[in-house]
């Protein structure tokens, strides 16, 4: 960590991230972390805690649309070929330092938000059961494969949705521990604490090179 602090931002700087991106950032990691640690024990927290995630998620896909330059979609997110090459350029080193999100970091954030909507999607219906009624074409699938359990669904079928629940919600972990070991990579490499951005919403002014 002490070596990550030492890599300041010095001279000229520029706002990239606004307050909106920032408060959701910090929040979905609180609410991701409590959500996590209330699985086991904690019922109505960890119910809270999904609800929570649920309206942050939603809340940046609108954002992603609509906000602020480096917050839209349209600005950061790139063609797999473009982040295919970017990813060889880290392997290599030569990676270019983008303002925004870099490609690898963008299909990152497409990864979050795509598990963290599985994530919260299959916890609401393991509240109630009865909610995968609302979905037409679940029961064609679930409903043979399980047709000894109980209910319409069978037993198997609520088995099968807590353990997609669980699954998806230990590839966030994964895909967590990858986003942080890029952001340390990429604090590293191009001399500026990445995080602390993410708080104070500024980066280094872009040099010759760098793509804004």
């Amino acid at each position: 960590m002490t070596d990550l602090a030492s890599h300041t931002t010095k001279g000229p700087t520029v706002r990239v991230w606004d307050p909106l991106v920032r408060v959701f950032h910090w929040t979905l990691v609180v609410a991701f972390a409590i959500a996590w640690l209330s699985a086991e024990e904690l019922s109505t927290v960890h119910e809270i805690a999904g609800y929570g995630i649920a309206a942050l998620v939603a809340f940046r896909l609108v954002w992603g649309l609509i906000g602020s330059r480096y917050a839209r979609f349209a600005g950061f997110i790139k063609r797999p070929g473009t982040t295919l090459a970017y990813l060889g350029d880290m392997v290599r080193g030569k990676e270019r330092r983008y303002l925004g999100h870099n490609p690898a970091g963008a299909a990152m954030i497409v990864a979050l938000l795509v598990t963290l909507s599985g994530t919260a999607f299959s916890g609401w219906l393991l509240e109630e059961p009865d909610r995968m009624a609302m979905l037409p074409e679940v029961p064609q699938i679930v409903a043979p494969a399980f047709a000894d359990g109980d209910n319409e669904y069978g037993n198997g079928g609520e088995d099968m949705l807590e353990e997609t629940h669980e699954v998806l919600a230990n590839l966030m972990l994964l895909l967590v521990a990858l986003h942080i070991g890029g952001v340390v990579l990429a604090s590293i490499r191009h001399h500026e604490n990445l995080a602390r951005a993410m708080i104070t919403g500024d980066k280094r002014s872009p040099a010759p090179g760098d793509i804004g």
